[in-house]
């Protein structure tokens, strides 16, 4: 498991998917703002990819949120579209209505700054959010993530199109922050 100050990132359990299939995925709103494609239910026993693991995919890697203090699971994290060749990933976290507001954010984006960086030796790691996704925002530029640019009106999100905020982290930038 990798650590933070407030989570853990684990392996995805068996138990981990009817939660967050019931708290994250099968949620219209949080699904339809999270995602590029529409929502869409999904059936108790889904084999979907966002939530069940296929360990032979190396573009991907998921992991499973845990709060430290009482090892409960409060959400799911993933690097993704990861290009060997440039060394660059993209991230995207999702935390249970329950665990949301509490700074755990910040945290899993460093755990993950930490995993791309140091362990897997990434030069560039990048972030994709709705404009107003304030708490994604911040958590990334706490943790030393540059606004790139807007890409206007270029999320459908709920019946209409939204702006998307490009942030991006190179590993020089993250190795001078200590």
């Amino acid at each position: 498991m990798l650590t933070g100050s407030k989570v853990g990132l684990r392996a995805r359990h068996d138990e981990d998917i009817p939660i967050l299939l019931d708290e994250l995925y099968n949620d219209s709103v949080n699904g339809s703002r999270a995602e590029g494609s529409p929502w869409k239910p999904l059936t108790p026993g889904t084999k979907d990819p966002r939530l069940v693991v296929d360990d032979s995919r190396t573009e991907l890697v998921q992991f499973s949120i845990v709060e430290l203090a009482g090892n409960s699971l409060i959400g799911a994290a993933s690097f993704w579209g990861i290009d060997t060749h440039n060394r660059t990933a993209h991230i995207g976290l999702g935390l249970r209505p329950s665990a949301r507001g509490k700074g755990y954010g910040t945290d899993v984006v460093a755990v993950l700054c930490h995993y791309g960086f140091t362990i897997r030796g990434l030069h560039r790691i990048q972030i994709e959010t709705l404009v107003d996704n304030h708490a994604m925002l911040t958590a990334a530029e706490r943790n030393g993530f540059t606004r790139e640019g807007v890409l206007r009106r270029s999320a459908w999100v709920l019946g209409e199109f939204m702006d998307e905020v490009l942030l991006g982290l190179l590993a020089e930038e993250w190795q001078q922050r200590g």
